[in-house]
């Protein structure tokens, strides 16, 4: 079958996501209910759907099955949409908008953020460790693993961490790139690999050793990408608060790089991802369409 164009294939994922994503939280009576509103409001205000778009397309190569892969998606954009309430909130980012819309904290208040952010976290999980979920329970298990390494103490939050205490300090290039590997790059990773997990593939198999090269590749070129982005794009173009790195004076890629030189290592890093899929040949399409997306994205 032939693939899809990527904007009409991310398109149909995203809608997709979406309606799994409204599934899974129901508003309820009670006073909790603000809660669950909290929760949506993030989880479904926009949002390109990038990471559980990776999932999908990781799952399709294996022939996984694509209801367990639309669950596995919408809890990768879970435990992002958590991500994001919580850095935009006056102790880390302290940005009041999201996506174009204000954020969590300002539409709600910084309790229930805290709240709905703590509350998609542990959603993710549910989500892919539910029995409904209809997959070997070993595999349900390996992806919680695999999604817990990549967001907690030894991905998104230790990058994080490194981010923080890296305010108004120079850091060198080797200490960027580990910052947003751990950031960045971790979620994406599993949202590569997480494909190969849902259709039982051994961490031994190259296909799925490929597919991590893939996702540490483009991992660390959307980031070099969005640095970019962040000293060239306007805030209404971004969805939030433009210059945010120079303001606080973070090292980033452009810092360290300049503008051109990051684009460059962007586009050394794309072909690179791209030349990681040889081993699926024609039908890794779209992720090679999705590598380059990654780098010519304008929010």
């Amino acid at each position: 079958m032939t693939a899809l164009p990527l904007k009409e294939a991310l398109n149909q994922a995203c809608h997709e996501i979406e309606r799994t994503i409204d599934v899974l939280l129901p508003l309820v009576p009670g006073d909790e209910n603000i809660l669950i509103e909290a929760m949506r409001y993030a989880a479904l205000g926009g949002g390109k759907r990038l990471r559980g778009f990776l999932i999908l397309e990781t799952a399709a190569l294996f022939d996984a099955p694509r209801e367990a892969a639309l669950k596995a998606a919408a809890s990768v954009e879970f435990l992002h949409a958590y991500s994001l309430v919580h850095d935009d909130l006056p102790a880390m980012d302290d940005d009041d908008l999201r996506r174009g819309q204000p954020s969590t904290h300002k539409k709600f208040n910084e309790a229930i953020a805290i709240l709905a952010g703590d509350a998609l976290q542990t959603s993710a999980f549910e989500a892919i460790l539910d029995p409904s979920t209809k997959l070997d329970a070993s595999i349900r298990a390996e992806l919680a693993l695999s999604l817990a390494k990549a967001s907690g103490s030894t991905g998104m939050v230790a990058g994080q961490v490194i981010d923080i205490r890296g305010e108004g300090r120079a850091l060198p290039l080797e200490e960027v790139s580990r910052l947003h590997a751990l950031k960045t790059g971790a979620l994406i990773r599993y949202s590569a690999e997480a494909g190969a997990i849902l259709a039982g593939i051994s961490k031994s198999d190259p296909r799925r050793q490929a597919l991590l090269s893939y996702g540490a590749d483009i991992g660390t070129a959307f980031q070099v990408a969005d640095d970019v982005l962040d000293s060239t794009a306007s805030t209404e173009e971004l969805g939030k608060t433009a210059g945010k790195d120079e303001d606080a004076s973070k090292s980033n890629y452009v810092a360290l790089l300049g503008i051109e030189g990051a684009r460059a290592e962007a586009r050394r890093l794309i072909e690179r991802a791209r030349n990681s899929l040889e081993i699926f040949g024609p039908r890794a399409e779209t992720l090679r369409s999705l590598a380059d997306y990654f780098v010519e994205r304008r929010s």
